[in-house]
């Protein structure tokens, strides 16, 4: 950035986005490069590609500018058709839904469905382990947990968190977003940090509970394979998936529930709830995830009526959330036999 501005002079201190005297936009051969690009790639039909532009010209504008208001306006169109967001009647959202329990639901009892879902984005995954720091941090976890159970299930234990935090990076790159690779923290688990944030509280949403459903798929690739073998281990490994990305469904704060509550209106956490109650009477024999379906239950009852809230459904959000309670739900509180997660 030059130091002084080109049409007044005027000296610029750093960081800033435009001329405290004239106004003059600072990076404007940039932003021009950056929405050619933008349109090019829309024109291609990559969406996500042009996304990415949009949102780095974006953060070179100021907020309160005209231009900012039309680039946020066009990365929101964007992301509703990423998204696919319905353009019909109410009841096409429901249909989406529907299509999306029968195909979720499988999950739970046919283990194709699962592997397939895992195999297609091999490519994907793959991706991760090709950082330094990520793999660095994975293999610290890896040791750490090896201490406690041994170094299968802590094998397959850091797979299952390394999926389910691919999941949100997947999604993220669809709504060209930028962000890390995962980082393990021992103990704790893993995290990926956002280096530019949604927009909208759907992409929000979206980002959030892209985790839990990849952690479901590799949770029910687990519990496929322990159907198939009767090894206790890989049912050990569904059981545990089952209840870390339940734990992540707790609609609080910035865990992937609290994230995927924020699309849903007051009437559409009612139904949460109730989803949650069921799951829980259906599994009211086994103990392990009942505190954790409690949890959720008493924090979107709170949701519903406290705070704020979004007025436009979010059906296919609303149908997302309630699967996850349901399948992982119903994986967690899988009978064992000789071993107890």
């Amino acid at each position: 950035m030059p130091s002084r501005c080109a049409d007044c002079g005027v000296e610029l201190a750093p960081g800033l986005l435009a001329c405290p005297s004239c106004a003059r936009l600072l990076h404007g051969e940039t932003l021009k490069k950056l929405a050619a690009n933008a349109d090019a790639a829309e024109k291609n039909g990559e969406l996500s590609v042009a996304l990415g532009f949009w949102r780095d010209a974006l953060d070179l504008l100021p907020p309160d500018s005209r231009q900012h208001g039309v680039v946020l306006q066009k990365i929101r169109a964007l992301s509703a058709q990423v998204d696919g967001a319905p353009t019909g009647p109410p009841g096409s959202a429901w249909r989406k839904g529907a299509a999306g329990l029968s195909g979720l639901g499988l999950l739970l009892f046919k283990s194709k469905a699962a592997l397939f879902f895992l195999l297609t984005k091999g490519k994907f995954l793959l991706l991760g382990l090709t950082k330094g720091k990520m793999l660095l941090s994975m293999l610290v976890s890896l040791g750490y947990y090896w201490s406690i159970w041994g170094w299968k299930f802590a094998l397959g234990f850091i797979i299952s968190l390394y999926i389910h935090e691919m999941g949100h990076v997947w999604m993220l790159n669809r709504y060209g977003i930028r962000a890390t690779a995962p980082m393990f923290i021992p103990g704790f688990g893993a995290l990926v940090r956002l280096q530019q944030y949604p927009v909208t509280v759907i992409e929000d949403a979206r980002v959030g509970l892209a985790g839990p459903i990849w952690g479901l798929a590799a949770a029910g690739a687990a519990y496929g394979v322990y159907l198939l073998t009767g090894n206790s281990l890989w049912g050990a490994l569904a059981q545990a998936g089952g209840l870390i990305n339940l734990f992540n469904l707790i609609p609080v704060w910035q865990l992937d529930g609290g994230r995927g509550f924020r699309s849903l209106t007051r009437g559409q956490r009612v139904l949460v709830f109730l989803a949650a109650s069921a799951i829980y009477a259906f599994t009211v024999q086994e103990h392990r995830q009942n505190v954790m379906l409690l949890i959720i239950m008493a924090c979107a009852l709170g949701r519903a009526f406290l705070g704020e809230a979004p007025t436009e459904r979010d059906d296919w959000g609303l149908f997302q959330y309630v699967l996850l309670i349901l399948l992982l739900g119903g994986l967690a509180g899988i009978t064992v036999s000789g071993a107890q997660f």
